[in-house]
């Protein structure tokens, strides 16, 4: 029978970081019964990623903080077990997997929890197998975790917490470095373990659109870390979405789309949360053309171990990209800022990318897209120079990345990393922001008055003499493009530069991505999010198997799903659905 209690009971928690001048999350009450699984939103620094260390103890016995109420596990107090015991009640998965990957091998990487909670070892050997085929990595167990993309390391992660059999699994933007059929293989993961109606789990997510056929509930905290609603996860956001709006906080997709049409005039009965439900909503006006088979997504088609991608090249007047043996198609009429012939880089005698031939314009906003393990990651630090490329193979604004030295470098091209911390190395939030115009000997007055800016851009104001790594996940992304924005580089590369923010923020950065590429600014970003992408973006690189599958302008690629599909990849059903209506409103 089912135990009545919950497996999560929180009561009046705040939490205060060392240096914090307030408490975020603050006087926070809720519990977590078997079965549900919770959404937990909230603008960035309201404390959601806080709230989630103290269930298992980090707070207070790893992290420095002072925590007031009480957190109780299985009934456990976690103020008084030590995380060790507490990790048998639950199983975290960090908004950074680099975080907790400890081992040499993925295999070791899952069966080492199981072993250290003293199971047999038929046990740990069948745990094991089931969480790294849940998260599609069994055929990678040998390898090392280094060897994985972003992605895959956030697989292993997951796969790690499920290895644990806790009752309660918290996971911090599980998803956000994950491409389309990735999220789908986790949260079908995830459906599988909370099936049963014994275990629980609970989610901070920014992708509402891939969490809303999966979340029970909500919690939303407000900007003070306060709890601001808590209740049915749909009804919530239906009732409150003006409110969600104001605050910041991320909505799915459909419902921001629908919400700026009711702006326009468009009537809903109920606010639509998923595409499919925007289809139904806007049939009757758009003649029957946003039916669901406009939302059916085909299947990625198969491809053999060593395949060579289909040479179809895509060519616009800002970008030129050549592909195995083709053709080469005329070049732009402008010089390119960024250019790149026959790249090749190698990892670990593994090579990597493959021959690539790219430019890139001045004043354009590239995305590179592709599944995890296509070599996003790896083409953005090549072409900026964080991983050095072979010499005479790439340039950027007259200067080679595979010769140049770290302040030639810095002078031209600023880069922004997937995980901030690896990018911090001053004590204060200001010192980190002055570090690159302290190097360049700018005046004491003029770095002051730019760091200002930016700390008030980046509503960072309040944390200027705060450690780095005492920021919240949202405002350590937000530190890290001011420390490359400071500078004033003529290339920007950011690596997904709206991981961690709330909606607010993300919108925020996009805007100024948008006004430094009106001022002349070369934007380059590697991103999952297909939908920012299709809003924000100039021009597409899709990358399929470390090469170049197809690049063109934005609006030009997105006219056609075959390029998505056959490198893995598929457009946004809330795309699809904008784009009929788009089509039969006009």
């Amino acid at each position: 029978m089912r135990s009545s209690a919950p497996l999560l009971s929180v009561r009046d928690l705040s939490i205060t970081h060392a240096d914090a001048v307030r408490p975020s999350p603050e006087r926070v009450t809720f519990d977590i019964d078997p079965g549900e699984v919770v959404l937990l939103l909230g603008p960035s620094g309201s404390g959601k990623s806080t709230l989630t260390l103290a269930l298992n103890g980090l707070i207070p016995h790893a992290v420095p903080a002072t925590m007031t109420g009480s957190v109780h596990a299985g009934g456990v107090s976690t103020a008084d077990a030590d995380t060790a015991s507490l990790s048998t009640h639950v199983a975290m998965v960090f908004q950074d997997p680099d975080a907790q990957i400890v081992t040499g091998t993925v295999y070791d990487e899952v069966a080492f929890g199981p072993e250290n909670l003293l199971l047999p070892l038929d046990e740990v050997r069948a745990r094991t197998a089931d969480a790294l085929g849940r998260v599609g990595l069994w055929e990678r167990r040998d390898e090392n975790p280094d060897r994985l993309s972003g992605g895959g390391r956030q697989r292993l992660a997951i796969a790690c917490a499920l290895a644990m059999g806790s009752p309660l699994i918290v996971l911090d933007e599980p998803t956000a470095n994950l491409d389309p059929q990735g999220i789908d293989d986790v949260y079908a993961a995830l459906t599988d373990v909370i099936a049963a109606g014994d275990r629980a789990i609970l989610l901070v997510e920014h992708n509402l659109d891939a969490a809303m056929g999966f979340v029970t509930r909500t919690i939303v905290l407000d900007r003070a870390g306060r709890v601001a609603f808590d209740g049915p996860a749909a009804e919530i956001i239906r009732r409150h979405a003006a409110e969600l709006m104001a605050m910041g906080v991320w909505l799915p997709g459909a419902t921001l789309a629908a919400l700026r049409m009711q702006d326009a005039g468009t009537h809903f009965d109920d606010l639509p949360l998923t595409p499919a439900e925007l289809a139904t909503a806007l049939a009757p006006a758009l003649g029957g053309a946003a039916t669901p088979a406009a939302l059916t997504t085909p299947a990625a088609p198969s491809s053999a171990p060593g395949s060579t991608a289909p040479a179809s090249t895509a060519v616009s007047p800002g970008i030129r990209a050549s592909v195995v043996q083709t053709d080469v198609p005329s070049r732009p009429t402008t010089a390119p800022i960024i250019s790149a012939r026959g790249l090749t880089v190698r990892r670990h005698r593994t090579e990597i990318l493959h021959g690539i031939d790219l430019d890139l314009e001045p004043g354009t906003l590239t995305a590179i897209i592709g599944t995890n393990g296509a070599g996003k990651t790896t083409l953005l630090q090549a072409l900026a120079g964080v991983v050095p490329p072979p010499k005479r193979q790439v340039t950027v604004d007259g200067i080679d990345p595979g010769s140049a030295s770290p302040r030639e470098l810095a002078s031209r091209i600023g880069f922004v990393f997937q995980n901030p911390e690896h990018q911090f190395i001053a004590h204060t939030v200001f010192d980190e922001l002055a570090h690159g115009l302290r190097l360049r000997h700018t005046s004491d007055a003029e770095t002051r008055e730019r760091v200002d800016a930016i700390l008030s851009r980046f509503g960072l104001e309040a944390k200027a003499d705060v450690h780095p790594f005492l920021l919240s996940g949202g405002e350590k992304r937000r530190l890290s493009v001011g420390t490359a924005l400071i500078t004033r580089p003529q290339v920007l590369a950011l690596d997904e530069p709206t991981f961690g923010q709330d909606r607010a923020r993300a919108s925020e950065l996009l805007a100024l991505l948008r006004d430094l590429r009106a001022e002349g600014t070369t934007i380059v970003i590697v991103t999952h999010d297909l939908q920012l992408v299709a809003e924000h973006t100039s021009h597409t690189v899709i990358l399929r198997d470390g090469r170049v599958h197809a690049a063109d302008r934005t609006d030009v690629l997105f006219r056609d799903e075959a390029p998505f599909v056959e490198a893995g990849l598929r457009l946004p059903a809330l795309q699809r659905v904008l784009a009929d209506a788009g089509q039969a409103i006009a």
